[in-house]
């Protein structure tokens, strides 16, 4: 089927924008925006998904308030019946849209019955940058096989709860946004199931995911490690980037080592330190002090009230509702991975930044046994 996108000069394989080279259920793609008032009172994390193998398209936007309440909306519709544009992509009411490619793009939520509006503009002020290849295979089959790239930059804009206005103030929120496609495994469509009749997944003893992207006034440093339960590393990627059009060059990291302490409730952080080792081989400390957190899970990259993202739910379809963020029971369902926004400091400079996170089973380096 033909689709606006078909008009590129860009294909790749001899069929239309509408297909992807593999029939694998989970394959995904996913734009997600995320950030956070600097004071800690509000986040927002947005973002939309495409399954082509499912004909789904679907989209969220939850704002979190006092890391108490998370104001959620979810909309879901049929891949093939929309109208999107070259460059802008609708589920419902919720509009993403391509305003220069790699400098800036918008997120709007339009008039629903959720309760939640939003409009984002994001300007990046450093260049976007690709994750490092993720291919990996399990008992025969590919377990992952994707690619993402990241970019930081300033956000302008409004959020609206219950009809209450908080206007944002690019000097005082921090923002990033990344886009990722391929076979995808875990929260956001990665464990979706695709039949019966499958060998059951490898299941390992112990995971320690982290991802940092740490921005200051002149540089951003990101990195992430996946490590088994003797901290044995399977995958890494870091960089760190001058601003965009400096003309400075990207410096590779090569190591990453970390010092972290853990609240009670979940195995997130509450504190600690990262030591980042360029390939200048200089050695750089960042503390990290956590300020607000938000849950994926809750937006969809989680089973959750009834839904999750990838989910066939008809041809148009939406829900909205308000998470309670002080029932921890309620949380364990959505608690695999986090995100924590937190303030930075690294000789003498202060920056804030993400650490995104997925901890459980046996962990030999912080003392965990199973779990």
């Amino acid at each position: 089927m033909l689709t606006p996108q078909d008009e590129l000069l860009c294909h790749q394989l001899p069929t239309t924008f509408d297909h992807v080279a593999q029939s694998d259920l989970r394959w995904t793609e996913r734009i997600v925006l995320y950030g956070f008032d600097t004071s800690g009172k509000v986040n927002v994390m947005t973002g939309m998904a495409r399954y082509p193998n499912r004909n789904v398209v679907d989209a969220y936007v939850m704002v979190t308030i006092d890391n108490k309440q998370a104001h959620v909306a979810r909309f879901s519709r049929q891949l093939d019946s929309g109208s999107d544009s070259l460059t802008s992509w609708k589920v419902g009411p919720f509009t993403y849209e391509i305003v220069e490619p790699l400098r800036k793009v918008r997120g709007t939520l339009d008039d629903n019955e959720h309760g939640i509006r939003m409009h984002l503009d994001f300007d990046g002020e450093f260049e976007a940058y690709e994750q490092e290849p993720a291919f990996f295979r399990s008992r025969g089959r590919v377990r992952e096989d994707a690619r993402r790239f990241y970019q930081n930059g300033l956000v302008s804009g409004w959020l609206e709860i219950d009809g209450e206005r908080i206007d944002i103030d690019p000097e005082k929120w921090w923002f990033g946004r990344d886009h990722s496609w391929g076979t995808r495994h875990g929260g956001g469509g990665g464990s979706l199931p695709e039949g019966t009749g499958l060998q059951p997944t490898e299941v390992p003893d112990g995971v320690l995911y982290y991802m940092g992207i740490f921005e200051f006034d002149d540089e951003l440093v990101h990195f992430a490690q996946r490590e088994t339960a003797d901290g044995q590393r399977w995958h890494f990627e870091g960089h760190i980037l001058p601003r965009i059009d400096s003309g400075a060059p990207v410096l590779p990291i090569i190591d990453v080592e970390h010092e972290l302490t853990f609240r009670d409730d979940f195995r997130i952080i509450s504190g600690g330190t990262f030591t980042v080792i360029g390939a200048d081989r200089a050695r750089r400390e960042f503390a990290v002090t956590p300020v607000t957190n938000y849950w994926p899970g809750i937006a969809g990259y989680d089973d959750y009230r009834g839904y999750a993202s990838g989910v066939w739910k008809g041809e148009s379809w939406s829900d909205g509702f308000v998470a309670d963020l002080t029932d921890t029971e309620d949380l364990q369902q959505v608690s695999m991975l986090s995100g924590t926004l937190c303030r930075i400091e690294s000789e003498g400079k202060v920056g804030y930044g993400l650490v995104e996170m997925v901890f459980f089973g046996r962990n030999a380096r912080y003392g965990y046994q199973g779990h």
